[in-house]
């Protein structure tokens, strides 16, 4: 007798929280960007990693900078309302902006991503004072 394949846990699959990476050209950027994500709650949590080496080809020549590195935590649904704000806010013609899925995590730290990203998807963003766009 063959066993069932058991399916996915729907929940989990339907929140498809993710990690988006975001470079950014300094600290400050980077908490400009990062205030605004979590305060609009499109993203749960924001880990700022500073003074990383980024090496790439742009506009016909291999570059070697500092940057700073963004870890967002939130949901694939949010991802395209993300990329869309993260765009307005950065400096860069063609900004870092990609996501990886998270595999798995303790159902307590997804349920947090999933309860406090709630609000971004209900469509209206709130903007935030004291942050210039």
């Amino acid at each position: 007798m063959k066993k069932k394949k058991r399916s996915r846990d729907k929940k989990r699959t339907e929140g498809a929280e993710i990690v988006i990476f975001i470079t950014a050209s300094s600290v400050e950027e980077g908490q400009k960007i990062a205030h605004h994500l979590v305060a609009e709650h499109l993203v749960a949590c924001v880990n700022i990693v500073s003074s990383i080496q980024s090496i790439f080809y742009w506009q016909e020549k291999v570059c070697d900078e500092k940057e700073v590195l963004l870890m967002c935590k939130s949901r694939g649904p949010l991802f395209e309302k993300i990329s869309q704000r993260v765009k307005g806010l950065h400096t860069y013609t063609v900004p870092e902006i990609i996501a990886l899925p998270i595999v798995q995590g303790s159902k307590d730290y997804l349920h947090w991503i999933e309860e406090t990203t709630a609000k971004g998807l209900k469509g209206k963003v709130k903007r935030i004072k004291g942050f210039k766009d």
